[in-house]
């Protein structure tokens, strides 16, 4: 796995390095945010971890111009800033994920893995009933008819097919579907299913509501 780390402490970034290769990574080392931007712009990395506060341009700017570029390479921030404002900001210009110094570095080692993880995912077709999903598509199906769905009602079914016959409360849908600094509420959850409900009618497929609980999807009984 080969890491783009971006770090102006320098003892910081050394003892970082050395921790990242020692589980098998390559690890390379700049100092401020316009050589990472650069090297950005032709180097293949796996994921990147970035400090904010850098000489020259910072890591937000890196961040944005990174998203303006039109990658999805994985950014993991790290800062001592407390204010979660600046935490917000940097999600919201396309970061993934961020640690606040001084942090675990086994929590570092972690948190770049299931980056890595999740900006590869395989493959995986879902089949409950006659209701199919395919994770690499992003096509449901029933009985091999397509069903549109918008992108959170997509999102919602996802989670719901993957727990089939297990019960999963609002707030556990919301926390599986939404990206850091977004928020959704318990009522629009249950309008999604609702939605969702009658899109999938006919595919032999139930989502029950288990009053005071939440939610399972599980093949319908004759």
């Amino acid at each position: 796995m080969h890491v783009l780390l971006v770090e102006d402490d320098s003892t910081l970034a050394d003892g970082i390095s050395r921790i990242l290769k020692s589980h098998g990574m390559a690890v390379d080392v700049v100092d401020n945010g316009s050589d990472a931007d650069s090297i950005l712009q032709h180097a293949e990395i796996a994921v990147m971890i970035l400090d904010i506060g850098l000489p020259g341009i910072d890591g937000f700017e890196v961040v944005r111009r990174l998203r303006a570029r039109g990658s999805h390479l994985p950014v993991l921030l790290l800062t001592a800033r407390d204010a979660i404002q600046d935490r917000v900001h940097g999600l919201e210009l396309g970061a993934d994920d961020y640690l606040v110094k001084p942090f675990a570095t086994p929590e570092l080692v972690a948190r770049l893995k299931a980056l890595v993880r999740r900006s590869n995912p395989k493959p995986v077709e879902w089949r409950v009933g006659g209701l199919s999903l395919d994770t690499f598509t992003k096509r449901v199906r029933i009985n091999d008819q397509p069903v549109e769905l918008s992108v959170r009602e997509w999102a919602v079914l996802e989670y719901l097919i993957q727990q089939a016959s297990r019960v999963v409360s609002k707030q556990q849908i919301i926390d599986a579907i939404l990206p850091w600094g977004e928020e959704l509420t318990l009522n629009a959850v249950e309008v999604y299913v609702s939605r969702i409900r009658l899109k999938i009618s006919g595919a032999g497929v139930v989502i029950r509501t288990i009053r005071g609980f939440g939610y399972m999807l599980e093949k319908e009984v004759p």
